[in-house]
Order: structure tokens, then sequence, then C-alpha cells
């Protein structure tokens, strides 16, 4: 995690050294829940090792994967932990995860301590809104082939892990189509 808040911002080593008292570690076992829509969700996890997704149920109570997160990551109900009201998705774990998690109030340490931290939280914020719109956009330029195509460019070792159902509705097709397009993208 220090690596990755580093990238963001030049801290000292002493900025960084914060972290230490701060983080708290858990794993879960692959199907195991972060996090349940009835909860709020009171910590942000960074993804060591493993892969989470995020999904609700539709009103016909089917699940609708919303968003994976692979290793060197961070994952929340981010609407949940910014409101404080319960959140609307669950969060899995799709394989066995290492996770370094920081809750709101270690959060809120970090952002009193100082300027850099503050101004990490903010571009944290706005990568994850640059994410968010991203895969709006995606879902009105691009076709379910197109998506799988840059899903498949930016995370190709994890896709072998994640469920081909979980897999479809992420991407907004059937696991048929899903089955031909994987077909054409290993054959090209």
């Amino acid at each position: 995690m220090k690596s990755i808040f580093q990238s963001i911002q030049d801290f000292s080593q002493e900025e960084l050294n914060l972290l230490d008292d701060l983080i708290t570690f858990r794993t879960l076992k692959k199907g195991e829940l972060l996090l349940t829509e009835d909860q709020v969700c009171n910590e942000i996890v960074f993804i060591k090792k493993g892969i989470l997704r995020s999904f609700f149920m539709n009103h016909k109570g089917d699940e609708i994967t919303n968003c994976f997160a692979f290793e060197n990551e961070f994952m929340a109900s981010f609407a949940s932990f910014i409101t404080q009201e319960k959140a609307t998705e669950n969060i899995q774990a799709l394989t066995d995860v290492e996770l370094q998690i920081l809750d709101r109030k270690a959060l809120e340490k970090l952002y009193k301590s100082g300027f850099n931290w503050q101004e990490t939280g903010r571009k944290l914020t706005e990568l994850e809104f640059v994410n968010l719109h991203n895969r709006m956009v995606s879902f009105q330029k691009l076709s379910g082939a197109e998506r799988y195509q840059e899903l498949y460019q930016n995370h190709q070792k994890y896709l072998q892990l994640i469920p081909l159902q979980y897999l479809a509705s992420y991407l907004g097709i059937t696991p048929r189509h899903l089955s031909r397009i994987r077909k054409a993208v290993i054959h090209a």
C-alpha cells in the first residue's frame, strides 16, 4: 500500500510510517463476503493478493457484477463509505484474498496529519470518479466484445480465475456470447 501512496504523492518516510499503526490485515477465503448490502462500509481495502467483486441483485433477483478489483488496487463501497448509509452492493472474494485495511477512523487521522494525505485522498477520489465515468462510457460506446478485449488487455492473468457468469454479467452480455468472444480472442 505504501508504494501505491508514494506513486500518487511525494511523501516523506515519516509521513508513510504513519500507516504502520493504522493499517490492519485480513484474509478472506474464496466466496466469503467482505461487505453485504445491508451494512455501512467503514473501511477501504487494498488487495495484496486475490480478486474481489462487487455485485447487487436486480429487480428480477439476478446477481449483477458491477466491479472487479485485482491485486494492488483499492476496493470499497465508496458511496456507502462517504455517505455512511447502507451499501447497495455486496463485496465478495473470488479467490482467497489478502487485504490491508484502512478504516474510517484511520483515514481521518491521516487526513488530519497533513496536506499530503488530504491531497492523496482527493487524487484517489478523482481516480475513482474517472474509472466510474470510463465504465459508463464503455457501456454506451463499446460492444461486449470490445469491453472484453479491454479487460483482457489490462487483466489477462486474472480472467481465468473469474467464473464465466460473473464476467458475462460485468460485461453486460450472456455467458454464451462471452464464450464466443473468448474463443475469437484466444484464436486471434
